[in-house]
């Protein structure tokens, strides 16, 4: 088989992998705010098993770019491909940290209850969650008007991470002994808010595949 039919089912093969390892990111984030919600220590503690999992394919994701890289010699567009890919590998594992961070925050609040209602860090989550996905699929479908769309998103998680920063912190000037509780929410939420901007990377190398062009569109 020529050269180039070898690459073109390997990157075939690499977005498969890459969506697989989107997929077990979803799971993760999605177990993590289940275990924070229900205060349900086994699915806290699932997180942190997967998560071992999902290194193990980011890396082996990243083995495969770097071998087609020295073997098959790309050519601009799919080297873009690769490069890129390595990146959102990256991204991805770095996602599935933030949720087995959110996750040993749970653990850590399963005897005591939230100082209040749970709602924009819920809310922070589902956009994230919504974020990622919309991100991996306009990498793998080379969709730029897609992968724009998700970074404008990203300012609504930066509004609830705010908002929930102000909340915390008037919690614990008039509760001081509520300060532990509402610290982890900060943390858990300063997590969510890494979500969103790990998804504008992804999206990030999405347009520069496509166009060539790193376009930075906010602070990571």
């Amino acid at each position: 088989m020529p050269p180039r039919p070898v690459l073109e089912h390997s990157l075939i093969d690499l977005s498969d992998n890459v969506l697989r390892l989107a997929s077990m990111v979803d799971q993760a984030l999605a177990l993590a705010m289940r275990a924070l919600i229900e205060r349900n220590a086994a699915l806290a503690s699932q997180v942190s098993v997967n998560d071992q999992q999902l290194n193990r394919l980011r890396y082996l994701i990243e083995e495969e770019c770097y071998r087609l890289l020295a073997l098959q010699h790309p050519n601009a567009t799919d080297l873009r491909h690769l490069v890129g890919t390595v990146s959102v590998a990256t991204n991805l594992e770095r996602i599935g940290d933030h949720a087995a961070g959110v996750a040993r925050l749970a653990l850590r609040m399963i005897n005591a209850p939230p100082p209040r209602p749970l709602v924009d860090i819920p809310h922070m989550a589902v956009i994230g969650r919504e974020m990622v996905r919309g991100a991996v699929q306009a990498f793998v479908t080379h969709n730029v008007p897609l992968a724009e769309a998700i970074i404008q998103r990203d300012s609504e998680i930066g509004q609830l991470q705010k908002r929930v920063f102000r909340e915390m912190i008037d919690l614990m000037t008039e509760l001081p002994y509520l300060v532990e509780r509402a610290t982890f929410l900060l943390w858990i939420s300063h997590n969510l808010e890494r979500v969103g901007d790990r998804a504008t990377n992804i999206c990030e190398r999405a347009i520069y595949v496509v166009t060539g062009e790193i376009r930075e569109h906010s602070e990571h």
